[in-house]
């Protein structure tokens, strides 16, 4: 999953970033959006000369915040592989985990090797290093390897920076283990020995460098107790992380009179049993993809501008599941049932005022202005604005605070207003003060139906269009605070000779 917060506000234009997927020998496919076709984005290497086979290559694909990018990978689980008859041909094994949320980044500045007998560590060799991290089923996928260093007793391997996702997906206890080898240029690499760790006990390297012993199961085995070990490998670690923004995301929907008796089927709020009406449409579009970015995926959902049982007052900031005090709902389905049951129990009444629920978002956005959370508003309307010149006043104060607004206007009506309030051509003011930064963006929805009748066709087209500005909406908040990503690494420092290393020489006092 990729944060807002990937983007550098500082150097970057186009509001994509990159995502890596690791798989063991297949072919992955990406999916257009208009047309569906199936294209072809790359395969994994090919290693010759081995049963067992470690594949390394990763996928990297542009990664864009508003769209829904299906990809298809052609492979087999578990299925024996065939071609020569009368010989087995082994099989291919597909594993899957949910990838976590992790953000954090380590940078291992540092590992090199120390040579302690020459018959079982480095002498003469040609080492290199393969890291592997463990799956929920107990079994080990590569993450990561190492250069081969050339005929060296004591090598030291180039700095490399590896995403904690990679390692442990996130779990900083899970095991990681390291194994050495001797390199061969035929492929019969020989094994010289391995070490476990993890994310949390390299992490404590972080001032000093950490030790571990390179054991040969093998050799311990057949030496009992002359077999110390097959040499020690240091590291140091520099753990970076990144800035990160939440993402809070509010629905607003207009419940005034001019969307027509929901129990009728020329009602913008129909509720058919066989198809989304446009609010439901343009709130699952928007809010799919929006709910990706949110941790806890609880959203706060509001109307405006109908009247509430028991008394019957007219309320231009409710929530829709009926608990003021708690207006959150529970994902999507959550803020769709709450939209539904709404329907049933509040009468549509009017005027559409927007001034209230964008000062509601306000009062939240100002409390925390330091990039640690963004906050996105999305209000569904059907027409005219009564309360243009508050809506303008709210969007020009809302303009220096975290915040974005998405309108999606639904219905025939002629959306004047709401076009003055996108600000695209003319940046909207209010008594005179202009709006710091444009964070308004418009859509009528009916320009991206699909004429055909494919909804998904439809709701797709409408998220990619009013969810395209929030990333440079969001850099230029950053921009004008002054805010950057987070902190750069270290400087790359060679790894300090054994004798000087005071761990190394407490581990050669003790052999």
């Amino acid at each position: 999953m990729a944060f807002i917060g990937d983007a550098d506000p500082f150097t970057a234009s186009i509001p994509a970033t990159k995502v890596e997927l690791t798989v063991s020998f297949c072919v992955l496919y990406t999916q257009g959006i208009a047309n569906k076709e199936w294209r072809e984005f790359g395969r994994t290497e090919v290693i010759d000369n081995t049963l067992n086979p470690d594949f390394v290559r990763k996928f990297i694909l542009d990664y864009f915040f508003e769209e829904r990018q299906n990809l298809r990978f052609d492979l087999r689980l578990e299925k024996p592989l065939t071609g020569i008859p009368g010989k087995k041909c082994g099989t291919i094994i597909v594993r899957a985990e949910e990838v976590s949320n992790c953000r954090v980044r380590v940078l291992m500045l540092q590992f090199c090797g120390n040579k302690l007998d020459k018959k079982d560590f480095f002498g003469k060799s040609d080492p290199f290093l393969v890291f592997y991290r463990s799956n929920e089923d107990g079994s080990y996928t590569i993450c990561h390897k190492t250069e081969v260093v050339k005929n060296t007793l004591d090598p030291v391997w180039q700095a490399f920076k590896i995403p904690v996702r990679a390692l442990c997906n996130g779990d900083y206890d899970r095991s990681i283990k390291v194994e050495v080898y001797d390199w061969d240029r035929d492929g019969g690499h020989d094994f010289i020995g391995e070490f476990s760790t993890s994310y949390r006990e390299m992490s404590r390297s972080q001032s000093q460098f950490h030790v571990y012993e390179v054991l040969n199961p093998k050799k311990k085995g057949k030496k009992k107790k002359k077999y110390q070990n097959s040499g020690t490998v240091c590291c140091y670690c520099y753990s970076s992380c990144p800035n990160m923004t939440q993402i809070n995301f509010t629905v607003a929907i207009d419940f005034t009179a001019s969307n027509g008796n929901p129990s009728q089927p020329t009602s913008l709020h129909y509720m058919s049993p066989y198809q989304l009406n446009d609010y439901a449409m343009a709130l699952r579009a928007v809010g799919e993809i929006i709910q990706d970015y949110d941790s806890d995926k609880m959203f706060p959902a509001l109307g405006f501008g109908a009247k509430l049982p028991p008394d019957g007052r007219v309320s231009h900031e409710f929530a829709l599941n009926g608990n003021p005090q708690n207006p959150y709902c529970t994902g999507i389905e959550g803020v769709m049932e709450a939209y539904y049951q709404s329907l049933k129990s509040v009468r549509l009444y009017g005027p559409t005022h927007f001034s209230p629920v964008i000062n509601h978002v306000a009062r939240y956005a100002s409390a925390v202005t330091d990039g640690s959370q963004y906050f996105i508003l999305l209000i569904i309307s059907d027409g005219v604005i009564t309360d243009m010149a508050q809506t303008k006043e709210s969007i020009v104060n809302a303009s220096s605070l975290p915040m974005s607004i998405i309108i999606v206007g639904v219905g025939p009506a002629e959306f004047d207003e709401m076009i003055e309030l996108d600000g695209d051509e003319e940046r909207i003011s209010s008594q005179g003060r202009y709006a710091e930064r444009d964070i308004v963006q418009f859509v009528p929805f009916r320009d991206y139906i699909d004429r055909r009748g494919n909804h998904i066709l439809s709701m797709a087209r409408l998220a990619k269009e009013v969810l395209a500005e929030i990333p440079d909406q969001f850099l230029s908040y950053m921009r004008t605070r002054g805010i950057k990503p987070g902190p750069l690494p270290p400087p790359y420092t060679p790894c300090p000779p054994p004798a000087i290393n005071p761990l190394l020489t407490r581990r050669v006092s003790r052999i």
